[in-house]
């Protein structure tokens, strides 16, 4: 019995690789150590990343706390031209002249 429970199995592993998809499917599954391999070197240069960040940002908070006050941003004083489009009085047109009478 149990060698019959064998031979049918490894029949039907057999078959599987007979179907459209299962070559691809038993790639992906070959493939997949590597790719957790991959992933957790990128987390962990991430994890390295982290550890960057914060020690520059108390580098930075002990700079801010030491030192002059901080100056305003310095404003630009550009001037505009304007082109009237914003006016908010309307022109009024001139009235046209009437023409002579015309005679009968």
């Amino acid at each position: 019995m149990a060698q019959r429970r064998q031979d049918l199995l490894g029949n039907v592993i057999g078959r599987i690789t007979d179907l459209p998809g299962a070559k691809g499917l038993l790639e992906s599954i070959n493939a997949l150590p590597e790719r957790v391999d991959e992933m957790q070197k990128r987390i962990r240069g991430l994890e390295q990343l982290e550890k960057r960040l914060k020690d520059l940002e108390k580098r930075v908070k002990a700079l801010e706390g030491t030192g002059a006050k901080p100056r305003p941003a310095a404003r630009k004083t550009t001037s505009t031209k304007s082109t009237g489009a914003a006016s908010t009085t309307r022109r009024q047109t001139p009235p046209k002249p009437s023409s002579p009478p015309r005679p009968s």
